[in-house]
């Protein structure tokens, strides 16, 4: 399953810190953000529905998370 979501992460620094609590709690998931995009897009490549703990683990490390 491919998740879409919108954040406020946009920058290389953003994304430097939430890049290791993203491959800890998400091991066997391709992830990558779209910087360019208006909406500064996270998606997610997984088999399990990982919405609710996306959007947790943001707002937790102090980033908004929205699924799209």
């Amino acid at each position: 399953m491919v998740f879409v979501f919108k954040t406020n992460i946009n920058s290389l620094s953003k994304v430097k810190k939430v890049t290791p609590k993203l491959n800890q709690l998400f091991p066997n998931s391709k992830w990558n953000f779209d910087l360019e995009d208006c909406d500064n897009i996270l998606r997610f490549e997984c088999k399990d529905d990982i919405i609710e703990k996306v959007i947790f683990l943001m707002k937790v490390i102090g980033f908004e998370c929205e699924p799209l």
